[in-house]
């Protein structure tokens, strides 16, 4: 198995092209589900979670050609559904236990066919994800339900989903990602309220738009669709990765230099640009056909503790809480950071503890001490964002770090030992974990 050796102390220069946002690019895949001809995906990550869901398509009977570019980071896709219902609709528990996003692929199948079979999801152990918002307005849409051997076995009676008015009891990325697509296909007017305003859920509303759907009120919390009989092709390029993006933002606060981002888009990073400026980063964001955002930090000068508070969008991202921790551990004063999305997401925490940093956990709550001088020891990643913090605080450890089961981080970020070592990190991979 894998792991990561960072030796730390090497301030960040240098230049950095950000992947496309996998958290837009799943749900588009799933999307492909909606459409009678092809679709063509540019910009996906080439991560592990992109490579299931294709596998996830093609077991339902997609067939799904795939081009890699040059430095094998990035994907472009093109999906075609010809032989979709020819064969069982069953998307099986080897690939949707391994990616919670895999239980997308249910509504549009559902609105397209009628019938579909859905294993159970999987993915990172952050805390309680339930998918009963994704079923109960599946049902409420004419659906019947069931859970038989781990499986969601879902058919429409009448062969055809009705509309609805519907309020999610909660935010939800997910079921909001969910309801939109199926909604396309469903007979009369579906209204979503309360529903999740990320960006990546503009960005797949815009590709359904392209696809010919007829939904207004993208960016808002009021989303309505009118549904139509089927849906076309198209050509969609997904938006950069926001939460990539501020990785490397955390990387280069707590290494210190000077770097610049290419290929994002600042507004998406407010939440997390007030945070780094406000501890003692200098940022500076270009608005152009390439967008850019410069961060430098002088290395000898210390950070300043500031509080975070996870919310929905656009708040603070939950996705970068981990990324902010690990900063945090070399700010001066106590950083109280609080975790309103997940209610286990400090896993990271006791991992950082390992390596020197001082922190004390209360419920919800985080309070994180510094700055601390963190040691060189052996890690070990417990989900994806709890990876990227110990590959952040390696960064500035004395000795050599080693991160294990870095499988977790391979799921959402392309290449990005790489991409650290163009930036001067000191950062291998060490295959088999044998040095």
């Amino acid at each position: 198995m894998d792991r990561l050796k960072i030796s730390g102390g090497n301030p960040l220069k240098g230049t950095v092209q950000i992947s496309g946002a996998k958290n837009a690019a799943l749900p588009c895949l799933a999307a492909s589900l909606l459409a009678t001809s092809d679709i063509s995906l540019v910009n996906l990550p080439a991560v592990e979670d992109i490579r299931i869901m294709i596998s996830v398509l093609k077991s339902l009977g997609c067939e799904v050609s795939t081009k890699e570019s040059e430095d094998k980071l990035e994907l472009t896709a093109t999906i075609s559904t010809g032989n979709l219902g020819k064969c069982e609709l069953i998307a099986p528990y080897e690939l949707v236990k391994k990616m919670r996003a895999s239980i997308l692929v249910l509504g549009p199948l559902l609105a397209r066919f009628g019938m579909a079979s859905v294993s159970l999801p999987g993915g990172c152990a952050i805390g309680s994800r339930p998918v009963n918002l994704h079923l109960s307005a599946l049902e409420q849409m004419g659906a019947t339900i069931s859970i038989d051997g781990g499986y969601v076995q879902a058919t429409v009676p009448n062969k055809e989903l009705q509309g609805i008015d519907h309020t999610f009891e909660k935010v939800s990325v997910g079921a909001t990602e969910h309801l939109l697509m199926t909604a396309c296909l469903a007979r009369g007017t579906t209204i979503l309220r309360n529903a999740a305003m990320e960006p990546e859920i503009g960005d797949l509303a815009r590709m359904l738009q392209k696809m010919g759907a007829e939904i207004t009120g993208i960016d808002s919390p009021i989303l309505t669709i009118n549904g139509l009989s089927e849906l076309g092709g198209c050509q969609h390029t997904v938006i950069s990765d926001r939460i990539e993006a501020g990785t490397f933002m955390c990387a280069l606060a707590i290494a210190g230099g000077d770097i610049v981002l290419e290929r994002v888009e600042p507004e998406n990073l407010r939440p997390l640009i007030e945070v780094l400026k406000l501890s003692g980063c200098k940022i500076d964001e270009t608005n152009g056909s390439n967008k850019q955002l410069r961060i430098s930090r002088d290395p000898d000068k210390t950070l300043t503790a500031r509080d975070v508070v996870t919310a929905p969008y656009p708040g603070f991202p939950t996705d970068l809480q981990a990324q902010v921790m690990a900063v945090m551990t070399q700010a001066n004063g106590t950083s109280i950071i609080k975790e309103n999305i997940f209610e286990n997401r400090f896993q990271h925490a006791m991992e950082l503890e390992r390596l020197g940093a001082n922190l004390k956990l209360d419920g919800r709550l985080a309070y994180v001490s510094g700055p601390t001088p963190l040691s060189g020891c052996t890690v070990m990643a417990t989900d994806l964002r709890a990876s990227a913090a110990l590959v952040i605080a390696g960064l500035v450890a004395k000795g050599e770090v080693f991160v294990d089961r870095i499988y977790h981080l391979d799921r959402g970020y392309a290449g990005i030992e790489r991409k650290l070592q163009s930036l001067g990190a000191n950062v291998h991979r060490v295959k088999g974990g044998r040095v």
